[in-house]
């Protein structure tokens, strides 16, 4: 009767349905601003949908480096020690910490524009190794086009970045390609913590017709500073990241950064199931969306024209 009943039970554990294991999955980002935090968000919501619970099944590790890469490099390197299933950098200075830190734990890097330049990966396509993730490379030459339709008369781009930001310093290199096809200067001005952010913005005063922050998440944690001087100078100030806008920016066209979370964690999903990150292509980010403010608009002494306002997928009064 033994062997009857064992065949049975093992039936019977057979048919029951797939139950996720219990995992850990380490989150780290160089700062906390709020198209990060979104980001973060993404990724848990994705990872619950997909069964893996937090409490139950699921350990969510999160650290913020506070926009230090010493302690960025420590995070990094504390992850490392624990052996998460998955650790998932949030930002190009904590993707390159982490993958300095470890040959051997899956990591899904995200909100990272040029992963190449950023040398976290030598292919996009076949990754290699334990690296794979998700870029968001901003459509600079949009941004550029939208500019020119809100201010008509610029001809001068301030470009305020943190200099030691891989990723602000290959968006550069973007504007300035983009600049010239279209007749446009672009002047720099750097800060590398955000302390600096203010001044940085204020030594554009004069020098720019307008303002241009990218993904910068070192400008993006200070952005008020940078949006006090744009208002006080009359100088419209605009950012790559949607999320700035509604903190006082005139316009963005960029991604959801809550999509992009998601659009990382299904990676993520697919790694837990058991998936080679080196064999996941990079993917590039889906998804675009205009927003605007008119009332930073009329502050920075410009004003939106109806043909921004029309096609806008947010209008901030």
């Amino acid at each position: 009767m033994r062997p009857i009943l064992l065949a049975l039970a093992a039936s019977l554990v057979l048919s029951l349905p797939a139950k996720a294991d219990d995992v850990t999955v380490a989150v780290t980002a160089i700062v906390e601003h709020p198209a990060l935090d979104a980001a973060r968000k993404g990724v848990l919501d994705v990872l619950t949908a997909a069964g893996y619970k937090e409490g139950e099944n699921l350990k969510f590790v999160f650290e913020s480096a506070q926009g230090n890469p010493a302690t960025a490099a420590q995070i990094a390197r504390q992850f490392a020690g624990d052996e998460p299933n998955v650790i998932v950098p949030i930002s190009t200075p904590s993707a390159q910490a982490v993958v300095s830190a470890t040959r051997d734990i899956p990591v899904v890097f995200t909100a990272v524009s040029d992963p190449l330049s950023a040398q976290l990966v030598k292919n996009m396509d076949k990754p290699g190794g334990n690296v794979t993730g998700l870029s968001d490379m901003s459509p600079v030459g949009e941004h550029l086009a939208l500019i020119k339709e809100i201010v008509p008369k610029a001809k001068t781009i301030g470009y305020l970045y943190n200099s030691g930001e891989a990723n602000s310093v290959s968006l550069l290199a973007v504007l300035k390609a983009e600049a010239e096809k279209t007749g446009l200067t672009v002047v720099e001005s750097a800060a590398t913590k955000s302390a600096e952010v203010q001044g940085a913005a204020r030594a554009l005063v004069g020098r720019a017709d307008a303002i241009y922050i990218p993904t910068d998440n070192t400008i993006i944690s200070a952005l008020e500073g940078a949006v006090a001087v744009a208002e006080e100078s009359k100088l419209p100030l605009f950012t790559a990241d949607t999320d700035s806008v509604s903190r006082g920016s005139v316009a963005a066209l960029g991604f959801n950064y809550y999509d992009v979370g998601k659009q990382t964690g299904e990676i993520v999903v697919r790694v837990l199931k058991g998936e080679n990150p080196g064999d996941i292509a990079v993917k590039t980010a889906a998804g675009s969306d205009l927003v605007v403010n008119k009332a930073a608009a009329a502050k920075m002494g410009v004003t939106l024209p109806e043909s921004v306002l029309s096609r806008a997928n947010k209008v901030i009064d």
